[in-house]
């Protein structure tokens, strides 16, 4: 019965089997110069969830590149927004033999029977950006990655703290989800409401998927403010959780007649140039800051597990929170 072992499992024991055979002939040591046997790069399977917007195009960029600069050879696949076509790619990477395999999850769900398959064939696997609903974290290796709860507390905060609501005017909130079912969208929404429920008076009262795009944040924006002219009330906050959709919301609110950051307090998520511009303009309030230049520690930490280092089980970027007196000082360090 023939036994696979992972590729750089294979390499090891050849490495051995060269050294024992070369010290069984010391005439051939003494009389030939030393025998170069050159490492094989690390190849990595990574399967990307999509094109979100600036965001993932940053976090594309600094993974491919950082790659490129470790030394690692890169087989990528978009996954285009889809679960089905991500647990497709994992599958193709057994194929390929790869020495590991990264991946940002679309949902949180529906990842244990592709995963169970990825350890049997002894890949270690190392998820990026997002994390995922599993019992069993023997699953993958390690999650590097924003924590997206805190994210939604210290939104909360800040809220809190600007409106400082000391009378019983209802502050009407409307929500601009993400992704349904992915991590950032669920944990983003449950940090965000365990602060603000402190304040009675803050209600969520419209919330809805702009699925982390421009295009539909600004559609579902309009949805909203019809509804409130319909209801005969005004929305006070916009909690959008990602630019890409608050840019959207705001050509809504303004094709509307109102003043974005003024009319409407938005908070927004990610940090992207364009949204700092944007808040440095007085349109946005807030931004918590969802750092996507992962690239240079995926890397580290993809040679770090093949020398045979232990990882933490979790890795947390550092992030920060701007406010719109810090938007022009910022501006010049966005690197995305």
């Amino acid at each position: 019965m023939m036994i696979l072992l992972p590729k750089h499992v294979s390499w090891v024991l050849f490495t051995l089997f060269m050294v024992v055979m070369t010290s069984c002939n010391t005439d051939s040591i003494n009389n030939s110069p030393p025998v170069s046997i050159e490492k094989p790069p690390i190849v990595m399977g990574f399967a990307q969830v999509g094109d979100e917007g600036g965001w993932r195009a940053a976090n594309t960029k600094s993974i491919q590149e950082s790659a490129e600069e470790y030394g690692v050879r890169l087989i990528w696949i978009d996954a285009k927004q889809s679960q089905e076509a991500q647990i497709q790619a994992l599958r193709s990477f057994f194929v390929q033999e790869v020495d590991v395999i990264a991946f940002s999850p679309v949902v949180e769900s529906g990842w244990d029977a592709v995963l169970t398959e990825a350890k049997t064939a002894g890949i270690p696997v190392i998820l990026t950006d997002r994390a995922i609903d599993s019992q069993d974290t023997s699953l993958y290796i390690t999650f590097l990655g924003s924590d997206f709860l805190e994210e939604g507390r210290k939104a909360g905060k800040w809220l809190l703290d600007k409106i400082n609501n000391d009378t019983d005017e209802l502050i009407r909130i409307a929500e601009l989800q993400g992704t349904v079912g992915s991590a950032p969208t669920i944990d983003r929404k449950k940090g965000f409401e365990e602060i603000i429920q402190a304040d009675s008076n803050m209600k969520i009262v419209y919330s809805k998927s702009g699925e982390f795009t421009r295009e539909r944040g600004k559609v579902v924006m309009s949805e909203f403010l019809k509804q409130a002219v319909a209801d005969k009330v005004q929305i006070d906050v916009v909690y959008s959780h990602n630019d890409d959709m608050t840019l959207g919301a705001i050509e809504a609110i303004e094709e509307a007649g109102l003043l974005p950051g003024v009319d409407i307090i938005l908070i927004s998520f990610d940090g992207i140039r364009e949204a700092f511009e944007t808040m440095a303009e007085g349109k946005i309030n807030l931004i918590v800051e969802c750092n996507p230049i992962l690239g240079p520690q995926l890397m580290q930490a993809t040679q770090d597990l093949m020398s045979g280092k232990t990882l933490p089980k979790r890795m947390v970027v550092r992030e920060g929170v701007f406010t719109q007196d810090r938007a022009r000082e910022e501006l010049p360090s966005r690197k995305y």
